[in-house]
């Protein structure tokens, strides 16, 4: 299969790839861009653990062809973070536990920050539905719930 070039906008940066037109975004981040927090779980848009933010919207990048990417910005776990100060988001969740084994937790905290961009004060029932497409095997989801909800008041707090 030929490849094609393709320009990506990937955390802040402009990315010039060659890509075979049949590539997801995931292999592309995760293969290509060696950007290995996006991870590959199911490759049916199940599970969430490939969960990228497009132009602030949380997408399974396992649905997404690389070139459905172009012209759109997209934000993966490596970019959320400023320098070495980690996303409020980040914080709360490995202060309050909610990491067990990581591979769920990109996506989780990705998904967390489209949901708090759009609604900054969710209920518990907003937070477990705004997660309803990211599963994870170790938890019982009650500590992200409260990582969320932390990360949603220090977010707040930053902003006044």
């Amino acid at each position: 299969m030929s490849k094609h070039q393709i320009t990506l906008m990937v955390n802040g940066l402009e990315r010039e790839l060659l890509v075979e037109p049949n590539r997801t975004l995931t292999q592309v981040l995760r293969e290509d861009l060696r950007l290995t927090g996006t991870k590959h779980g199911c490759g049916i848009g199940d599970c969430g653990c490939c969960t990228v933010l497009m132009d602030g919207q949380a997408v399974n990048s396992c649905l997404l062809l690389a070139f459905e990417a172009v012209g759109h910005e997209i934000t993966t776990i490596e970019g959320l973070a400023d320098g070495n100060r980690l996303h409020p988001l980040q914080d709360s969740f490995i202060e309050l536990g909610a990491i067990q084994c990581g591979f769920c937790s990109p996506g989780m905290i990705l998904s967390s920050k489209a949901l708090l961009a759009n609604n900054p004060s969710p209920t518990e029932e907003e937070i477990r539905m705004g997660l309803s497409g990211n599963l994870c095997r170790c938890t019982g989801y009650q500590k992200i719930v409260e990582a969320v909800h932390d990360a949603a008041q220090k977010m707040k707090g930053a902003s006044s």
